[in-house]
């Protein structure tokens, strides 16, 4: 397979799982053994955060139009109830220190997990089984709708989140970061389903939260490919004409992906809820399982 077409392929895999809730780790993993190549080589390595970038991307180009209007709105908000912890931007912010200082302390437990397919198998299992319940519970709510009493959901919209639910979102993505296959995604949408908020108003807030979460996660992972030292180090230098050329198509074809994966996603929700993402995880993860017990062999 000539190495554009595996960038191509590498680009979907990446912007179709980077934001639905079935773990991108996982799933580059997968490729790295199906396609025969070392994502821990310096050069793929830092392909794979290239094109993790290229996906992350989208998400302030397809919501540039609400990111604006937060930043008009700040802090007071479009009703004028907000204040700078309660307002979007500011509940964002809120969950991503809540997540990054204990994420960045634990880095050397994450990194111990990063190669261990048990790990990702039985996160994407659990996971799987988490979330499809959580989604039930909440199915008679989002079935009532807006307005209706006495049902779970008492958030409906981004705009109405509370500080409280920021928090409890950020703490749980942590386990996203210590244990890979979790996925950042699936981890922040239960999250906020459990705190009594609505499939789409959870789903929004973990796109939201994901932006400065994962630039700057990459940029660090970035960094430390470019200023590192040993065989997996690579800098920019290193990187001839053809290995340009294969990370600007994994780049681009991940970005457009990952765009029409997140305009499907938020329609899809509304109407049907997470309970296929949720069974595709849980097959998945006991392929992963099996596969690492060497049953698959």
């Amino acid at each position: 397979m000539s190495d554009y077409l595996l960038s191509v392929l590498l680009g979907i895999v990446e912007g179709l799982t980077e934001f639905l809730p079935v773990s991108s780790t996982a799933h580059l993993r997968i490729s790295e053994a199906l396609f025969h190549i070392d994502l821990a080589n310096g050069y793929w390595k830092m392909y794979t955060i290239v094109i993790q970038l290229g996906a992350i991307l989208c998400l302030p180009v397809y919501f540039r139009a609400r990111i604006v209007k937060f930043f008009f709105t700040f802090p007071k908000g479009e009703r004028g109830d907000r204040t700078i912890f309660t307002h979007p931007m500011g509940l964002v912010c809120v969950a991503f220190v809540v997540t990054a200082l204990p994420a960045f302390l634990l880095t050397k437990v994450i990194g111990k997990h990063l190669e261990s397919l048990y790990i990702m198998g039985s996160s994407l299992l659990i996971g799987g089984i988490v979330m499809w319940i959580v989604d039930e519970m909440n199915a008679k709510s989002e079935g009532a709708g807006l307005g209706a009493t006495g049902t779970r959901i008492h958030t409906w919209h981004l705009e109405d989140m509370s500080l409280g639910q920021a928090i409890w979102i950020g703490a749980c993505q942590i386990l996203s970061a210590v244990f890979p296959g979790t996925s950042r995604s699936m981890s922040t949408i239960a999250a906020g389903q459990i705190a009594g908020m609505s499939r789409a108003s959870a789903l929004e807030f973990s796109f939201f939260l994901s932006i400065p979460t994962m630039v700057v996660a990459t940029g660090y992972d970035l960094l430390k490919s470019l200023r590192g030292k040993g065989e997996n180090a690579i800098g920019v230098t290193q990187i001839d004409p053809h290995g340009w050329v294969v990370l600007a198509i994994g780049f681009v074809v991940s970005f457009l992906v990952a765009y029409g994966a997140v305009a499907w996603f938020l329609g899809w929700v509304r109407k049907h809820g997470f309970a296929p993402f949720a069974a595709y995880r849980i097959i998945v993860g006991a392929f992963v399982l099996a596969w690492a017990s060497g049953l698959m062999h």
